[in-house]
């Protein structure tokens, strides 16, 4: 063991990206043995190599770079299906409109008529229909 902290001593090691890496390696490798094409196994080693590529890597700021710029997609990706999950399970109770300013989803009940709707972010008012 000691012999693998000497080696491993000054590399990058593992971080969100080569989890999600290794992830995508294995769905398309499972995703392999359903549809039965050959080239979709050669291709599901790339981001395996890549992943063990970034783990043993010395260029540790270059990693951090790609690392966040991987947190910044994955954090979009969950706040527009967070979105979506809320417009599509609160209709019966409560509409949803977006501030055309800042661009803050804003949550209002149902069935109030015609409102004055204050931002919370950036203190924009407009008028909608409830």
């Amino acid at each position: 063991m000691n012999k693998f902290r000497k080696f491993m001593y000054g590399r990058y090691g593992v971080d969100q990206l080569t989890q999600g890496l290794v992830i995508l390696s294995l769905f398309l490798t499972v995703l392999t043995m359903f549809l039965r094409v050959n080239l979709l196994i050669l291709i599901s080693y790339i981001p395996f190599l890549y992943a063990i590529y970034r783990v043993l890597s010395k260029n540790i700021n270059k990693r951090l770079q790609e690392n966040a710029v991987y947190l910044r997609f994955i954090g979009s990706l969950r706040e527009k299906f967070k979105n979506i999950k809320l417009a599509t399970l609160g209709t019966k109770t409560h509409k949803y409109y977006r501030c055309s300013k800042c661009g803050q989803m804003i949550r209002v009940p149902r069935g109030k008529g015609k409102i004055s709707i204050t931002c919370p972010k950036c203190r924009t008012e407009f008028i909608k229909r409830s």
